[in-house]
């Protein structure tokens, strides 16, 4: 193993990876990751214009908000690792949304904690509450649009994503849901409110869209329980 203290963007941080994956080489000013399945970073220069912004920011910024660079690049790693583990793209876009929806459960509470927010009365209720959560913990301000008629089912829109920054899919992955994470947390922390819902994105940047579109939909509320021997 080789192990390297980096300073990134004013944090510093301690990374530890194999050789065959440090092996990282300059292509035509692009960084590529080897492996037999990766993904392409956008050019060098893209690379270092964020860290000269990021560095001219650093000393004004919120030093409890996780760098959005950092942050990419460590999630990054682990969407290259997990193509590495599993065979299927299938398989690793399921294992993201688990590992999304494990977060979700854990994050609500901090979330209420913060807002102190009452329980949802509906679907727009909880549509408000989920965009407000995207700001807090992502700096992010999605749209809220093409509701059902029955107001059941809505899409959060996304601009950009600090999810595909500097990241190109090859052709191996194209059918890999990179930011699959998010429909993941969306629906565990609404279960912890009693609420059932399925997400899944229908758009991304990503594949060629112009937007990323997470879509949400109402299946049904959720009992408290009550533990055996109560009333």
């Amino acid at each position: 193993m080789v192990k390297q203290v980096r300073q990134i963007s004013g944090v510093s941080c301690t990374v530890q990876l194999s050789k065959r994956i440090l092996s990282d080489r300059i292509v035509a000013g692009t960084v590529r990751i080897h492996g037999p399945n990766f993904f392409w970073l956008k050019r060098r220069s893209q690379l270092d214009n964020a860290r000269k912004m990021s560095r001219q920011t650093a000393r004004i910024a919120d030093p409890k908000k996780v760098n959005s660079e950092l942050f990419t690049l460590t999630y990054g790693a682990l969407v290259s690792q997990l193509v590495r583990d599993y065979e299927s793209v299938d398989d690793v876009n399921k294992h993201l949304e688990r590992i999304g929806y494990n977060i979700g459960i854990r994050l609500i509470e901090d979330f209420l904690a913060r807002t102190n927010f009452p329980r949802c009365h509906d679907m727009r209720d909880a549509a408000d509450k989920i965009q407000q959560a995207f700001k807090l913990y992502l700096g992010l301000s999605p749209g809220i649009s093409n509701w059902s008629n029955g107001n059941e089912e809505f899409s959060l829109t996304f601009e950009s994503t600090p999810f595909a920054e500097f990241v190109e899919l090859p052709d191996s992955c194209s059918n890999l849901k990179y930011g699959n994470i998010l429909p993941g947390v969306v629906r565990g922390a609404c279960e912890m409110v009693q609420m059932e819902v399925q997400s899944w994105i229908i758009q991304d940047t990503l594949k060629g869209d112009n937007i990323t579109e997470l879509r949400i939909r109402f299946i049904k509320k959720l009992e408290d329980a009550i533990p055996a021997g109560e009333d």
